[in-house]
């Protein structure tokens, strides 16, 4: 996955165009050190799944 696809992405999940973004394990890695530049890194929640699938969810509050 490249660093542009996983950027498009992750403002979709921002902007509320998509609800949640599902991520194989096997681009897991990649899309992550993407997301941790994010300013708003804070807003995202990834919920593992079962097999190391990650289910990425845009939150209107910062986690803690």
């Amino acid at each position: 996955m490249r660093p542009e696809e996983i950027t498009e992405m992750i403002e979709q999940l921002r902007t509320g165009a998509i609800n949640e973004l599902r991520v194989q394990k096997e681009h897991f890695l990649d899309f992550r050190a993407v997301l941790s530049k994010q300013d708003d890194f804070k807003h995202f929640r990834g919920i593992a799944q079962q097999g190391g699938d990650v289910i990425f969810q845009y939150l209107e509050q910062p986690r803690s």
